[in-house]
Formats: C-alpha cells, sequence, structure tokens
C-alpha cells in the first residue's frame, strides 16, 4: 500500500504526516495519519473525525480506537484520522481558514481554496485505498444530537452495516452536495456517518457508544483481535423522516425532557420566558415522534431551531 507518497507493507505500522498549509507564523501544521496493517489480507477501512474542527467527540472516539490498540487489526488494514480540520481545532472553530466548510467543498480543487485543496488531496492520496469508511460528527452550535447512524434512504447495504453499528437510532437522510459522505458515494465507498453530542463538548456516554461501533463494524469484517469483547448493539430505532420546532418567542429556553425520548402530541417539552419573571411560554410537542436534537443554549432568539423530532 502506498499512502501519501510513503509504501506500507502487509505487518507494519505508520505514522504519516498529511502536509497542510503553515500557520501564519510559518510553523508547520501536521495532521497525523495512522495506519495500521495486519498480515493477513483483509479490508481497508478509514476512520475519520475533526472534519469541522469544534466536533470533540468524535476525535476522542478515533483517539481511544489508537490508544487502546482497538485499531490494530486481526485482518486488513485500518487507517485512523483523528482530526483532519486541525486549522479549526486549534481556534475551536468550524470552519477552515477563510471561513470555508471542509465539508461543502469536496472533492476539492487542486489549485482552489485552502479547503479545496486540502479536500483534493484527501481524495486522491488517501480515499482511493479505502473499501468502508466511517466518519464522526456531532451537532452544531449548541444543538445536541442524540446517537444516531445516518445513511441515504433505499441502500440496504449501507442500512444494514448502521444496523451492525448499532447506535441508538438510524437517520435516513439525503447526502449533502460537495459533502465528504457525497463524495464517497459518488465513488461507490460505502461510508456511516455517526453524529452524537454537540460542539465545543467531550461527552463520555457518546463516545462509548461510537467506540462500541467501530468495535461491532471491525468484529463484522473479522478485523478484531480476540482480546477485544464484542459490546452488544442498541435496537436502533429507524427514523425515516424529520421535521424541526422552532422559538415562536426569544427569551431563557428551559428544557424540560431527556434527549432521544418519545413525546406525544401536545406534550409539555420547554419553556420559554423572559428575563424579568412576566412572561412564560409552553413548548409543547407539535406531532409524536423521538426527540433526536436539543438546542442546549440557555437563550434562543425567535425562529431559532430548538427541537428535532421524528416524523411518523
Amino acid at each position: 500500500m502506498t499512502l501519501l507518497g510513503e509504501k506500507i507493507l502487509p505487518g507494519e505500522s505508520a505514522e504519516i504526516n498529511f502536509k497542510t498549509a503553515k500557520l501564519y507564523t510559518t510553523t508547520s501544521v501536521k495532521m497525523p495519519v495512522f495506519v495500521e496493517r495486519s498480515k493477513k489480507k483483509g479490508a481497508v477501512i478509514l476512520i475519520t473525525a475533526g472534519i469541522h474542527g469544534d466536533e470533540i467527540n468524535g476525535i476522542e472516539i478515533v483517539r481511544q480506537l489508537i490508544s487502546r490498540g482497538i485499531n490494530k487489526p486481526k485482518k486488513g488494514t485500518i487507517i485512523c484520522i483523528p482530526l483532519l480540520n486541525v486549522f479549526g481545532f486549534l481556534n475551536m472553530s468550524r470552519q477552515f481558514p477563510g471561513g470555508r466548510d471542509l465539508n461543502r467543498v469536496f472533492p476539492g480543487l487542486p489549485n482552489g481554496s485552502l479547503a479545496s485543496r486540502f479536500a483534493y488531496q484527501f481524495v486522491n492520496e488517501i480515499l482511493p485505498v479505502a473499501d468502508f469508511c466511517i466518519d464522526f460528527h456531532t451537532g452544531g452550535a449548541s444543538r445536541f444530537n442524540a446517537p444516531q447512524v445516518r445513511v441515504v434512504k433505499d441502500d440496504e447495504k449501507l442500512l444494514e452495516y448502521a444496523r451492525i453499528f448499532g447506535a441508538p437510532f438510524i437517520v435516513y437522510s439525503k447526502n449533502i452536495s460537495k459533502s465528504y459522505r457525497h463524495t464517497c458515494a459518488i465513488l461507490n465507498k460505502p461510508i456511516l456517518l455517526y453524529e452524537g453530542g454537540k460542539s465545543c463538548e467531550s461527552n463520555k456516554e457518546i463516545a462509548k457508544m461510537g467506540l462500541h461501533g467501530v468495535i461491532r463494524i471491525l468484529a463484522h469484517f473479522g478485523m478484531l483481535r480476540e482480546k477485544f469483547k464484542v459490546p452488544k448493539p442498541a435496537n436502533s430505532i429507524l427514523i425515516e423522516d424529520t421535521t424541526w420546532m422552532r422559538a415562536k418567542f426569544s427569551g431563557l429556553l428551559h428544557v424540560n425532557i431527556p434527549i432521544g425520548k418519545f413525546v406525544e402530541k401536545g406534550e409539555n417539552i420547554a419553556l420559554i420566558t423572559d428575563p424579568y419573571g412576566k412572561f412564560s411560554h409552553k413548548v409543547q410537542a407539535k406531532q409524536k415522534g423521538y426527540i433526536i436534537n436539543i438546542n442546549q443554549s440557555p437563550i434562543v432568539y425567535q425562529g431559532d431551531a430548538i427541537f428535532h423530532l421524528s416524523k411518523g
């Protein structure tokens, strides 16, 4: 296998530096790529996180895979990239320099913006060797996602993989144009996208569920070594359609329900109040369904998304 110009033979381990642009100070920015190869032939699984630099949970999941040695396969090859967007991570920002969302510029251009050049190098020098991909994300800003795997509808093979991963929820979600997931679909690379928690926060339970999901996938491909136990998967709830609820008023948001709860239409799920004790508005579920995202910001403006729930 040749990756980023370096040859890695069966049975070898390698830490390769994905070279990116330097900081303003001319300090080099290193993005380590961890490659573990078995002597036995098998699938090549690519595991990534941190495409948005402030999404810490995914970074923690991939870190644990490496630190515990789970990424050393019984057969095949496992490639781990814990942090794709080093620039965003340094600033605790979602974006790449220039305000670009790295996950909206794939497959990139060789002479485009820095984000586009990075995506182009990734797609042309790393992605081609992968047989299967797992990418980790969180909710943006203060919006907390219930642990979920997102797949496109009518792809039975991806749905099967999602059930093996075993997150509490599987959500049908269309591929967004110019996203990493969309590029994988074009290149016929199966990919699971795991969402859990929110940005700028490390949540142990979310990380644990993501880690267990990877272990189950590795076991399915016969790549997990015997020393690791395979956790029992959740009975994943399939969500085919969703809707957002938005704040009807600006004010302080007081959420009354836990993430993942099934609510009935008309159920009181939050309060919006003013800071002065003169106004209180009950937020009621507009339909029955599972709450898969909650806005955990203490204050909201009228029109802000506050709940994401399943339909049907």
